[in-house]
């Protein structure tokens, strides 16, 4: 597979549908308070990082290219922070809880390879 724009624009938009559809089963489909707090938790994530993912659309369209790089920090880092969530809510074993941060360190390192790419916009 190659990694282009269109290809994460596409898994970003996929991703923004499963946030919305696990935030509407937490709303309306989960009875268990903590499994709808993990839920809602990696549904807010997990649509952010969508959203931050077509924003790089959009900095390498005004001179950052190296934008590029950050989609696969942000969409790994919903897989592992939001997947991590939504297993545990779903029954999967509370030492997924332990994997969590690792999804928030990729998105962190997301948001700094942004920045870093910020640094070509408007260059003279």
């Amino acid at each position: 597979m190659i990694w282009t724009r269109r290809t994460w624009m596409t898994l970003a938009a996929a991703g923004g549908f499963v946030a919305v559809a696990v935030g509407a089963f937490a709303a309306h489909g989960v009875s268990d308070p903590k499994a709808q707090e993990w839920l809602r938790t990696g549904s807010t994530y997990g649509f952010m990082h969508t959203m931050a993912t077509f924003a790089c659309a959009t900095f390498m369209n005004i001179g950052a290219k190296n934008a590029r790089r950050a989609p696969a920090f942000f969409l790994s880092g919903v897989v592992v922070f939001s997947g991590s969530l939504y297993a545990m809510a779903l029954g999967g074993p509370r030492w997924l809880g332990a994997v969590t941060p690792i999804g928030g360190l990729l998105f962190l390192i997301g948001w700094a390879t942004l920045a870093w790419a910020a640094r070509d916009v408007d260059r003279a």
